[in-house]
Parts: C-alpha cells; sequence; structure tokens
C-alpha cells in the first residue's frame, strides 16, 4: 500500500497503544473511528500490534473492507504482541525508526489517539521531521 502523491488522503494512519481497561468512551471512539475510515473508503495503517486502541481501529476499519496494513518491528514478534491471526497485510521492519519511516512513507495522514511513550515519539518525530522539512504532508494538530 503506497502513498498518494496528489493532495487527497488515501491512506490514514492510527496511532495508539493506550490500554483501555475500562475506558469504555475509548473503545467506542476507536471504533467508531475505524468505520469511518472504511466508510470514506481509506485505507489504514497502524503499529501492528495486537494491543490498544489503533488495534480496535484496524479490526473495526478490517472488517468494513478497508485494507490494512500493520507495521510492527521484527523485536516485538517474540513477544507476542502481534495479533493471532493479524489484521489485514503485516510488515516486519527491522526497528522503531524504521517503522516510523515506513508510517510516513505509507500514510498522507496521521491520526494520534491516547497513548503510550512510543505513541509519543512517533508524534514528536513526525512533528520535529515536519519542522526540518524532511516530509511535506499536510499536518495538524487537533485540542481535543
Amino acid at each position: 500500500m503506497a502513498a498518494t502523491s496528489s493532495s487527497q488522503l488515501k491512506n490514514i494512519c492510527v496511532l495508539s497503544r493506550f490500554h483501555y481497561g475500562n475506558y469504555k468512551e475509548f473503545v467506542q471512539v476507536a471504533m467508531d473511528l475505524g468505520r469511518a475510515i472504511a466508510e470514506r473508503k481509506l485505507h489504514l495503517v497502524y503499529g501492528g500490534g495486537g494491543r490498544g486502541l489503533s488495534k480496535l481501529v484496524s479490526e473495526a476499519a478490517f472488517v468494513r473492507g478497508s485494507q490494512v496494513l500493520g507495521i510492527i518491528p521484527k523485536a516485538l514478534k517474540p513477544l507476542g504482541c502481534l495479533p493471532d491471526p493479524p489484521t489485514g497485510e503485516e510488515l516486519v521492519v527491522s526497528g522503531m525508526q524504521e517503522r516510523i519511516s515506513e508510517m510516513l512513507k505509507h500514510a498522507d495522514a496521521f491520526i494520534f489517539l491516547p497513548g503510550d511513550l512510543v505513541t509519543l515519539e512517533a508524534l514528536i518525530t513526525f512533528a520535529s521531521w515536519a519542522h526540518l522539512n524532511i516530509h511535506k504532508k499536510t499536518h495538524r494538530f487537533v485540542k481535543c
């Protein structure tokens, strides 16, 4: 799944390893986002793991017909972080920086939901790379 060269959005990357536990409202938002992605005929890129809000987004989008690409570092495979069976297509990369580079390559836009330090690292990397003109993808920060 390659990113489009035009300004039209086709591939959306959603990141969040938030362990939602009893936060039912977060679960609902994640599932609604997955449905909205599928309804708009968008493709989803996510972190590839079997936990967190982005996994819920991927499942909701996948069952409604969206193409889904999970990008996960090789080191996380033996830790049981991969869903079984995987949701959609899976790309295993060498490490976290390659994961971020691949997400940037495959996505036209990014959505960050509440997450952990890995989610924060990706957010800071994407924002700083935009500031440094390493990528020129449109980005906006929305206060929720």
